[in-house]
């Protein structure tokens, strides 16, 4: 019922007046010369914020221009405030683009100034209007890649039963590992509680290798040889699991193309024109 009465809300039409038409022509369009003329501007923006949270983040130029960063940071919060607000009041359907993947991430790249009012240090959180350049795939008109991203979307969607029986059974096996070693190793090699011997078979069976905690007895180097070697083979299933449902995806949403004048329909994916009557696909 409750996810029900959401969608109900997110399709509730409010009337649209002239001048917002004109905003949602401005802001949502990317046709018009106004359009992608703000839509770069919104760009540049971001991109202003992004340079200036990381330049604050050097404490040598926070010290020397912080009010300067600071003066900024809020500009930039103010445009994006005025932008998230007209966004919302110029669409017939609101709730849908506040809940929706970008309304969302418009939303949180507010909050970390003015959390900042509240509590100290979240304005470094301000990168994630990093995020708000995913807007440059329909401002440059980049839809056709999107086909990609969708077949991935998907591959990991379908993929997620597979891949949980996965992380599972590791889950399993470096919880026994590490209990093992707790056992085996003593504490001066760094395995003074069952977590923290773990954190060892994690590291060592993702073959990430930290060495700040390393077996010294020969039982435990031995135990150790077989997790790296284990560790090897299971980084190539989760991408096998993937690339499999990838495959099975492209085949069915891929279609060989068409000719619109013969009909003929066995055509390499990469063909613009037909093999057999030399029509533009």
């Amino acid at each position: 019922m409750k996810k029900r009465g959401l969608s109900r809300l997110r399709e509730l039409s409010l009337p649209q007046g002239p001048w917002q038409r004109r905003i949602e022509e401005v802001i949502y369009g990317t046709e018009t010369k106004a359009g992608k003329r703000f839509d770069l501007i919104l760009l540049s923006v971001i991109l202003s914020s992004i340079i200036v949270v990381v330049l604050e983040s050097i404490r040598s130029l926070k010290a020397a221009y912080g009010s300067t960063f600071l003066t900024i940071e809020w500009i930039v919060t103010g445009l994006f405030t005025v932008e998230y607000l007209l966004r919302v009041v110029s669409v017939r359907k609101p709730l849908r683009y506040v809940f929706s993947f970008l309304g969302l991430i418009d939303l949180l790249s507010l909050l970390p100034s003015y959390l900042g009012l509240l509590v100290e240090g979240t304005e470094a959180l301000m990168v994630i209007r990093s995020v708000r350049f995913l807007r440059i795939f329909r401002i440059l008109k980049l839809s056709r890649y999107m086909l990609g991203a969708d077949i991935l979307g998907e591959a990991l969607r379908n993929s997620r039963p597979k891949i949980t029986v996965f992380l599972t059974s590791i889950l399993t096996i470096v919880v026994i590992m590490g209990g093992l070693m707790y056992v085996i190793e003593p504490d001066e090699a760094g395995f003074t509680s069952i977590p923290r011997s773990i954190y060892w078979a994690i590291i060592t069976i993702t073959t990430v290798g930290y060495g700040d905690i390393a077996p010294v007895t020969p039982w435990g180097q031995a135990l150790a040889a077989v997790i790296m070697l284990f560790g090897y083979a299971i980084i190539a299933v989760p991408t096998g699991i993937v690339s499999s449902e990838i495959t099975a995806l492209k085949k069915d949403k891929i279609k060989p193309h068409a000719c619109p004048a013969c009909g003929t329909t066995d055509h390499d994916r990469e063909a613009y024109y037909c093999k057999t009557c030399g029509a533009e696909l």
